[in-house]
């Protein structure tokens, strides 16, 4: 069952049920100088908390709420829960949650002002709240939140945020993975008692390598961990520093090279006028900081709470490593710096074509746009895209409900029935992957435009299901052909 969020409600896409939870706190909301179309209940966090039970968190007019829903019914399963620390404030405020092992990770902010960003574990019948330490930018620095996974013995961060490393360039944006430990238990008493010990965060490199690098700091989306040769990895959309030229890519990771940077070295300053520099390897205590009780240094450690003081410290003083997290061929997979408008979300296809052996990424953007992006992903080479299709989805008449801009704000693939949902702030557009009805005379190129989604069906004289790799480069040639601008294939959910 697929969910739909928005303003007081989401929808069940599959049965079209709907669930209206309003506030009943405009009034407060309002006198605390807040416009009105501040003080409804945004729906932000939207997450299955087990096989029965749905968790949804609202901003409820600036005063965070919970709720439990069994899913079958959509009936309302106990009490409301405080959702501070859970959910932000506001709507623009950015946020991330998932249960792993039954605790709710959170990350977002926990106050009216917004100064206090935190990432947050609650809600676990054995497991104690933890959070980051308070108003330390060396654990955030005012962080745009955009994912979480769970992995392994880990729950990732994904987010960005102002660089401490580069204060003196002014406020410049670098992106982030953070990792927490699924059973930390907080430190001592003496050190970092209900915080994190195994706090660590690294740089994601997002480069156009050569004499200069050229960088895509900041980050817009991610996606799940999925396979990419065969190694488990993520890819996301990452684009350029908002004072800088306009420019977006897709970058991809593998997990072990994550793991590999929180590895390394940790990264220090020694005072405020001095550059940042690695730690020196005799200068790390032991059991390792970041390691999880039970596990690599730390095996003889059941619990955190009983970590050195050393460690701990350590910890609390540089939770920062020193090398980035090199991109996957060290090279983005896809860039573009041609148009004024960023890419936004990324949605991939790892198992495309007949033999589910090519990646299919979409892209969509800040003018409603979508790209189709055929991705070349073997080791060892440079990665060949092609683009296959530019898709105007955007659709005024059902979108432009309060004059909304057109910003591509989620990407959903269905691969089971062959369509990809895209969300604006008013809306959601359903687009199939199979389109050939809007390629004029020359439905031949619609071959080239979708592959590896279609074959062609001489009886039907029509493009459906897939086609052969060989006989897309057969057609190669057919690079003349109209491509129409029809809607009829996008509809408005």
């Amino acid at each position: 069952m697929r969910k739909v969020s928005g303003l007081d409600s989401w929808l069940s896409v599959c049965v079209f049920q709907k669930l209206t939870w309003k506030t009943k706190d405009v009034e407060k909301c309002t006198v605390r100088g807040k416009n009105s179309d501040e003080c409804y209940n945004y729906i932000k966090v939207l997450v299955p908390r087990n096989d029965e039970t749905l968790f949804a968190c609202g901003t409820n007019a600036f005063n965070p709420t919970c709720r439990n829903y069994k899913m079958s019914t959509l009936e309302q399963d106990g009490e409301e829960v405080v959702g501070q620390a859970r959910c932000p404030f506001e709507s623009r405020q950015s946020n991330v949650g998932l249960f792993a092992g039954g605790d709710f990770y959170s990350a977002t902010m926990t106050d009216f002002l917004a100064s206090d960003a935190v990432i947050y574990r609650s809600l676990g019948e054995s497991s104690p709240v933890l959070r980051t330490v308070k108003y330390d930018s060396k654990w955030l620095r005012e962080p745009h939140f955009l994912h979480a996974i769970e992995y392994g013995n880990y729950v990732y961060f994904f987010f960005s945020e102002i660089a401490v490393e580069y204060t003196t360039l002014g406020k410049v944006v670098f992106s982030r993975v953070a990792r927490v430990c699924k059973n930390d238990n907080g430190g001592s008493p003496r050190v970092l008692e209900r915080y994190w010990t195994s706090f660590l965060k690294a740089r994601l490199n997002c480069s156009v390598p050569g004499d200069s690098f050229f960088y895509f700091d900041v980050l817009q989306s991610l996606t799940n961990v999925l396979q990419i040769n065969h190694r488990p990895a993520v890819l996301g959309v990452f684009t350029t520093q908002a004072n800088s030229i306009t420019g977006s890519a897709v970058c991809a990771f593998y997990m072990d090279d994550i793991e590999k940077a929180f590895n390394g070295k940790f990264k220090e300053q020694r005072n405020s006028e001095s550059a940042w520099t690695p730690v020196p390897e005799e200068q790390v205590p032991k059991p390792r900081p970041g390691c999880c009780a039970g596990d690599g240094s730390a095996t003889a450690y059941k619990s955190s709470t009983t970590f050195p003081d050393d460690t701990l410290t350590f910890i609390k003083n540089y939770p920062l490593m020193d090398e980035a997290v090199p991109s996957v061929n060290h090279r983005p997979y896809f860039t573009r710096t041609t148009s004024r408008f960023k890419l936004t979300q990324l949605a991939v296809d790892t198992s495309a074509g007949p033999y589910k052996n090519h990646t299919v990424l979409f892209l969509g953007s800040e003018d409603g746009r979508v790209l189709k992006i055929l991705a070349g992903t073997q080791p060892n080479t440079s990665f060949s895209t092609q683009l296959l299709e530019d898709i105007d989805v955007y659709n005024p008449t059902k979108c432009n409900v309060r004059g909304e801009d057109r910003r591509v704000l989620g990407l959903e693939l269905d691969r089971e029935h062959h369509a990809l949902f895209v969300a604006f702030s008013s809306c959601v557009i359903r687009v199939p992957l199979s389109r050939c009805n809007d390629y004029g005379s020359c439905k031949t190129w619609c071959v080239l435009s979708h592959p590896p989604y279609f074959s062609l069906n001489l009886a039907q004289r029509k493009m459906v299901l897939y086609l052969s790799f060989s006989l897309l480069l057969f057609l190669l040639g057919f690079q003349n052909c109209y491509v129409s601008d029809s809607r009829k294939t996008l509809n408005a959910i």
